[in-house]
């Protein structure tokens, strides 16, 4: 019997391409088995990773059984080479989607195969399947290319300068090319005429061309140049173009376990991830995207006067709040991870910490970036009064657990911030505001935190209220600037959460043991952005020898790209959807303070 799952790819083992509208993951197969169209939140046309190649796949590869496999980005840029190394022959297969002028054109992906050196057989197969693999796609040809086509579904056209034939529902091709040959595909839109494969070399000029100037504007000159670069390209990939959102990682339904069901869809906006990711992208000199970010969420505000108007957990990229889950039991999931879902109810949930998280955005996009406008500060107001009317509330935290709400010491953290970030924002800008009502219920929360989640018994903070668990959420305590990064108390936290979530630099989010659990199934993996915030933890504890070590270890677990899911396993292999941007703006962060340190140079960017 034949493994259903045996030509799935490692999530590791991807590249990810995109133009800031859509993105496509590039196996070190050549295969694309990840793709939504058009948008990040669009259906998926190319859905093997979560099934197999009949849920859609677009192979480029040659025949090299033997090859050594190597995946590069072009220096700087987001466009992708896949290398077989084989004694008969070095090809490329080089993927991109171009960025055009206009940012309502539909997303083209490009491929190209060339050889290098050699000669060998290609072949190439495009299967796309629309609507998550549910609809009836059908393929005919049109002239010269093959278009794809289901009912009630946007169509879709693949052009080659190769000859293409139809094997049943997906184009192919076959053919042998020799030392400095080259074949060129382009998919994109049944009537966009710009899907042409004789015009890819513009296409590859423009986005090379708009890569480099884009991470020319980075101002990060540290140790980690590479490391940080990539992480910042990959950021950007997953901002909106046109909109100006940010979503929090590419893919829907890779499981945080293996085999596991915790598996759900973050091709959304949430507004802490997002508010995070605008704190990166300002560490590193890109104010554009921070500004942009902070127009996109005065957007889901409404009218500024309107006090009945609140600010939801996440949103799709065009600002929709209702975002229902489906299951597709049509999918097997990845490796047998299933359900796999489509939508995300946590836009139900209440979680207070994300108050902080944006007004922390809000004062840094302040202080580096476009000067608040007088709706923008009326918005302002009125969420920090929210946070004094809600901040004693029960809610999920911020690992959204579907268990019992609780007092979460995160979410009371978090609407600390909210507090004093708005009043350092009103004394630096002279704005009006209720002073004295904003900073009693900043000192009431402080004294809140210190009296009810400290245990004395344990010696470290707790959860929430009523427990006796850790949480790697609290490693941001220090990092946000609520206690000290030497405090004894803290750092008893500290060596507490060492003892209980971290395994070899990889930190677990919590190990529960109550009754309630966090209301899921299964077990999860290590969380990538925790563990750099342990590297970061440590630094500021002045534990600078440990904290690049353990930094360097993490850099290993990256794939051979530089790129982070959500999760490690116990392997230190990739679990969860992928490329994850709390990852990789937590690895920012840890990299630019651990370079202060190392350098003992405080007069760089502080938060």
């Amino acid at each position: 019997m034949v493994d259903r799952h045996e030509a799935q790819n490692p999530i590791e083992n991807h590249g990810i391409i995109g133009d800031m509208r859509g993105a496509a993951l590039v196996a070190d197969t050549g295969s694309i088995d990840f793709c939504c169209w058009p948008d990040f939140d669009s259906p998926s046309i190319f859905t093997a990773l979560l099934d197999t190649p009949q849920a859609g796949i677009f192979q480029l590869a040659p025949d090299l059984p033997d090859a050594r496999r190597q995946q590069i980005y072009l220096p700087n840029t987001n466009i992708l080479q896949t290398r077989w190394i084989a004694e008969e022959a070095v090809i490329e297969v080089t993927d991109l989607m171009p960025i055009t002028h206009s940012e309502d054109d539909l997303p083209r992906i490009v491929r190209r195969v060339n050889v290098r050196y050699g000669r060998a057989m290609i072949h190439m197969r495009c299967a796309v399947r629309l609507d998550y693999s549910r609809a009836n796609t059908q393929a005919q040809m049109d002239g010269e290319d093959v278009c794809f086509s289901a009912p009630g579904q946007p169509g879709m056209r693949l052009s080659g300068t190769q000859p293409l034939q139809l094997d049943g529902q997906a184009a192919t091709a076959e053919f042998e090319l020799k030392q400095g040959e080259f074949v060129e595909f382009i998919l994109g839109a049944v009537d966009d005429s710009q899907v042409d494969a004789g015009k890819c070399q513009r296409y590859m000029d423009e986005t090379l061309s708009f890569w480099r100037t884009w991470s020319a504007k980075s101002n990060y000159r540290g140790r980690w140049r590479e490391t940080v670069h990539r992480s910042a390209l990959a950021l950007k990939l997953l901002t909106s173009r046109k909109h100006g959102a940010i979503i929090a990682a590419a893919t829907f339904g890779l499981p945080e376990a293996t085999a596991g069901t915790r598996n759900w869809d973050y091709r959304y906006t949430w507004i802490r991830d997002a508010s995070f990711t605008v704190y990166a992208f300002m560490r590193l000199g890109h104010i554009d995207e921070a500004n942009a970010f902070m127009r996109w969420v005065r957007g889901r505000m409404g009218d500024c006067c309107d006090d009945s108007q609140n600010l939801g957990i996440l949103y799709a990229l065009d600002g929709r709040e209702e975002l229902p889950e489906e299951e597709l039991s049509h999918l097997s999931g990845f490796g047998g991870a299933s359900p796999v879902r489509i939508g995300n109810e946590a836009y139900q949930q209440t979680q207070l910490d994300i108050y902080g998280e944006l007004m922390d955005a809000v004062y840094l996009a302040n202080k580096y970036g476009e000067a608040i406008s007088y709706d923008g500060w009326k918005h302002a107001t009125r969420l920090v009064d929210q946070v004094c009317e809600k901040w004693r509330d029960k809610d999920v935290g911020i690992w959204e657990m579907r268990g019992q709400d609780q007092h979460f010491l995160h979410s009371r953290l978090m609407c600390w911030v909210a507090l004093d970030r708005a009043l350092r924002l009103a004394f630096k800008r002279s704005l009006p505001a209720p002073f004295d009502r904003w900073d009693k219920e900043r000192q009431a929360i402080h004294d809140d935190i210190w009296s009810h989640f400290w245990d004395k018994d344990l010696g470290h903070f707790v959860q929430h209220i009523g427990s006796r668990n850790l949480d790697a959420s609290m490693l941001l305590m220090p990092l946000v600037r609520f206690v000290g990064a030497s405090d004894p108390r803290w750092l008893s936290t500290l060596e507490a959460i060492e003892r209980h979530l971290v395994r070899d630099g990889m930190v677990y989010r919590y190990r529960n043991d109550d009754a309630n659990g966090d209301g899921l199934e299964g077990d999860e993996g290590a969380f990538t952005a925790c563990s750099f915030w342990y590297v970061e933890c440590l630094s500021r504890a002045g534990r600078v020898d440990q904290a690049h070590l353990e930094f360097e270890q993490l850099l290993r677990y990256a794939n051979p790209l530089g790129l982070y899911a959500e999760e490690f396993d116990t392997h230190g292999r990739h679990l969860g959807n992928t490329p994850q941007a709390l990852s990789h703006l937590a690895l920012i962060s840890a990299a630019s303070f651990l370079d202060r340190k190392l350098d003992h140079d405080d007069t760089q960017w502080q938060p």
